[in-house]
């Protein structure tokens, strides 16, 4: 793997150890728990993140469709936290394949959505998806805190 690449699945490697961070010694009960109305669990945000991710780096960049739906994702309960680690594992795992297959010459490539809606360079679906993990690490980081404020009481 070039050197793009291998600091690439670096950084993300990272900001999935930061997701099972942030749900390590949690009770069941937290998992689903949300902090107010509109705003999502820890197994939601994991889940949609973990979708995502197989989707840009899967779908777009390894052209590998996975069968998405996005929806369902949003809709996830009752998941443990091994459930949800080995999910973050199976998707890093299926992203480093994606990036060991792929070369610098890859990022200029073109990608259509599977709805024939947008098409992106591969370099954008391989940014986008890092900027939207970490954002969601963020948003997973903060739960992790109101979870502990509030249990704290």
């Amino acid at each position: 793997m070039n050197a793009l690449f291998a600091d690439y699945l670096e950084r993300l490697t990272t900001l999935h150890e930061g997701f099972k961070t942030a749900v390590h010694n949690l009770p069941p009960e937290a998992l689903d728990w949300q902090p107010g109305p509109d705003m999502n669990s820890f197994t939601i945000i994991i889940s949609h993140v973990a979708g995502s991710e197989r989707f840009w780096v899967g779908d777009m960049v390894g052209q590998d469709p996975s069968g998405r739906v996005r929806a369902a994702e949003f809709e996830q309960k009752g998941v443990t936290a091994v459930t949800l680690t080995r999910l973050l594992d199976n998707t890093l795992a299926h992203s480093r394949a994606v990036l060991e297959s792929i070369s610098l010459d890859d990022l200029a490539a073109e990608r259509t959505t599977p709805d024939g809606q947008r098409t992106h360079r591969v370099a954008w679906c391989l940014l986008h998806n890092l900027e939207h993990v970490a954002l969601h690490l963020g948003h997973v980081q903060i739960l992790r805190q109101l979870w502990d404020q509030q249990t704290a009481q």
